[in-house]
């Protein structure tokens, strides 16, 4: 069940980022976030690997993550070192599907899969912009920038996301690290290979 939770939770707490590590000569400018925010909103297509940490009072565990994004379907790809074999997470409008060595869930959404598997369930819709460093739209939120003009913290929906690390890729600043609190989760997502637009 752990296993599952875990999975799950990387379900909600990913929906795309990653990064190549610019050159030296490419270093982050005031006025850069701005420059590139309409491109950032309208970014829908992705590849992208890395790895995610989980930190519950219980347990802490990590796995590796592939993540695909195209205009109506995601497909991420969960392996490592908490459970045996991997697992297998689909989207596509109006149908969810996960496949682990515990067997295959599906449900309408991510949100409803949680719900049924867990009993609760998070913000997933939110998580798209959160990991490009926008806050999701029609719901309240804060925003602290760091001396660049770039989101350092962002807070919504009970979530705390800190962004600890910025990467150049495909001619966009994206986060590299995060770290999102809420209550006594924390999550931290390093994106290794960041590629934006690529199917």
């Amino acid at each position: 069940m752990m296993r599952l939770f875990f999975v799950l939770l990387c379900l909600a707490l990913i929906a795309g980022c990653a990064s190549r590590a610019p050159g030296p000569d490419q270093p982050r400018e005031r006025g850069d976030w701005d420059a590139q925010s309409a491109r950032l909103e309208a970014l829908d297509t992705w590849t992208l690997a890395g790895k995610v940490g989980l930190r519950t009072p219980q347990d802490s565990t990590s796995a590796n993550l592939d993540w695909s994004q195209h205009p109506g379907y995601y497909r991420m790809l969960i392996s490592g070192p908490f459970g045996s074999g991997r697992s297998v997470l689909e989207g596509r409008d109006g149908r969810v599907s996960l496949n682990t060595s515990e067997g295959r869930f599906v449900a309408e959404s991510p949100e409803a899969l949680m719900q049924e598997q867990l009993g609760w369930s998070l913000p997933i819709s939110a998580l798209d912009y959160w990991i490009r460093g926008l806050p999701a739209p029609g719901a309240d939120h804060e925003v602290e920038e760091d001396a660049l003009g770039y989101p350092a913290q962002l807070r919504q929906a009970g979530w705390n996301i800190a962004y600890r690390d910025w990467d150049y890729a495909g001619g966009l600043w994206l986060p590299r690290r995060l770290v999102m609190t809420y209550d006594e989760i924390r999550a931290t997502l390093v994106v290794n290979d960041w590629r934006p637009g690529e199917r």
